[in-house]
């Protein structure tokens, strides 16, 4: 099964780490995605630009304006799909991901979605 693993963040943050612990948060953030690499798990990872896009219709007409689309200070950043067994290996990888170590309640969240086949069945 396949997921989409969206990871949160929040600009101010990020921001504010000293260069040298970022420089290790890249670091762990790297090797955790030559782990997954290695172990033929990982399908695809990048980062996103920080100008997003939303397309929504108002009255019939489609309109798009600057993103992100909802007013929050965490936005996402990155994300990565895994290929994997079980909905619990997808956890596990999830909980093990670098960056929500940065601390308790700054180092933003991970959205877990099982993505479908294109017949709409589960991947």
């Amino acid at each position: 099964m396949k997921y989409l693993m969206l990871i949160y963040g929040n600009e101010e943050v990020w921001g504010s780490l000293p260069e040298g612990d970022l420089a290790t948060l890249i670091g762990q953030v790297d090797a955790f995605n030559e782990a997954l690499r290695a172990s033929g798990e990982l399908v695809d990872s990048q980062g996103l630009e920080t100008r997003a896009r939303t397309v929504r219709m108002v009255d019939a007409v489609p309109v798009i304006t600057d993103g992100p689309y909802l007013e929050a200070k965490e936005y996402v950043g990155s994300y990565f799909v895994v290929d994997v067994d079980s909905e619990q290996r997808a956890l596990e990888i999830a909980r093990s991901y670098p960056g929500l170590r940065l601390g308790i309640g700054i180092g933003g969240g991970l959205e877990i979605w099982p993505l479908m086949t294109q017949d709409g069945a589960p991947h």
